[in-house]
């Protein structure tokens, strides 16, 4: 029931602009305390046009609703092919490629153990 709620609550189309807002408010607080108010209120102003934004977009964008509220089989297929070549990418350009190469590790340990318990299983 709660996880159900959960769910909702998430696959809102209010959660991810009220989520910048909510960010924004404590960006501004932040910087406050870190004696630059100015650099607090552009951060909330840049989180709140972008949550609107958000808002505004994702009823008529695929990509967005894809990236937020609207995910499936197909954006995580996609989702993973966008994670490959963002770690070939900073293979290409001479750097470790971390944090994805430790993400492909951990998810190939993952597959193996899971295909291996299956297997045991049944």
């Amino acid at each position: 029931m709660i996880k159900d709620r959960c769910e909702a609550i998430g696959r809102s189309k209010w959660f991810l602009p009220l989520f910048c807002l909510a960010l924004g408010v404590v960006v501004l607080v932040a910087s406050w305390l870190g004696g630059s108010l100015s650099a607090g209120v552009y951060g909330l102003v840049v989180l709140a046009v972008f949550g609107l934004a958000l808002l505004l977009l994702t009823g008529r964008s695929e990509t967005l609703r894809g990236l937020t509220i609207g995910r499936d089989e197909r954006f995580a297929q996609i989702d993973l092919r966008a994670t490959a070549v963002a770690w070939l990418v900073e293979i290409a350009r001479g750097h470790s490629g971390n944090p994805y190469g430790w993400l492909g590790a951990i998810g190939g340990v993952a597959y193996i153990l899971a295909v291996a318990f299956f297997r045991w299983r049944g």
